[in-house]
């Protein structure tokens, strides 16, 4: 069987991409649904709004399809698109005006990877597990909302993709060692936010202000009026 009689779905990236160069709309639709959670994701930590994210995936679809004569196979088809979906993000961003993108391309190397997760995974089961982990999950996604535009790209390409440092440096144009360093940085933000969060919950644990205070009030208050409980 050749390569153009195997399903769409089967082809790899490089595969599809020879149709998409031959208008096939259809391959490039497979070629979408292969990448949209990973275009999205991108997009939406450099613009932090679900529409605009949506958006420049959009836009960047459509510049991808109208040059996808100028592929040439240099890089792989993932990391070109990611390119330009980086590119289409980055100009909305400088459009809306929202934030200021500093590229810092001379920061120190930083060899340093550490594999600590930043949150262990709980198991499914229980409606309280179920709501526990979507309340860490909108935790983790608010401080990774914070973190600055160029930490936030790396952290959302490594860890959330897992895409390998040499590609997200190809995807960003930057250097590996920058993307180990900003990758190390945001981690280092991110377990201190959460730590700072976590002390917070902490000291809340266990309250004993609100009903629980006045119940033992109320309860201590008719033992003591009770007389079937008189003073010793």
């Amino acid at each position: 069987m050749t390569a153009l009689a195997k399903p769409l779905e089967a082809l790899d990236d490089a595969g599809l991409m020879s149709r998409i160069q031959r208008a096939d709309t259809n391959a490039f639709a497979v070629l979408m649904r292969r990448y949209n959670r990973r275009f999205y994701r991108t997009a939406r930590a450099i613009l932090k709004d679900d529409a605009a994210a949506e958006d420049a995936v959009q836009e960047g679809y459509i510049a991808a399809y109208r040059h996808a004569g100028d592929f040439r196979g240099d890089a792989q088809v993932a990391t070109w698109l990611t390119r330009i979906v980086v590119n289409q993000a980055l100009q909305a961003l400088r459009k809306s005006r929202r934030e200021q993108v500093v590229v810092l391309f001379d920061e120190p190397p930083d060899e340093r990877n550490p594999d600590d997760a930043i949150a262990e995974s709980l198991t499914p089961g229980s409606p309280e597990k179920t709501m526990l982990r979507a309340e860490m999950r909108r935790l983790i996604e608010s401080k990774i909302d914070a973190l600055p535009a160029a930490y936030r790209t790396v952290f959302m390409l490594r860890e959330v993709e897992d895409m390998t440092v040499e590609d997200v440096a190809s995807a960003l144009d930057i250097p590996p060692a920058t993307v180990r360093s900003r990758l190390f940085r945001a981690k280092a933000r991110l377990r201190e936010a959460l730590a700072e969060e976590l002390d917070t919950v902490t000291q809340e644990a266990f309250g004993f202000d609100g009903e629980r205070c006045d119940r033992i009030v109320r309860t201590v208050l008719a033992r003591i009026d009770d007389p079937a409980h008189p003073r010793t």
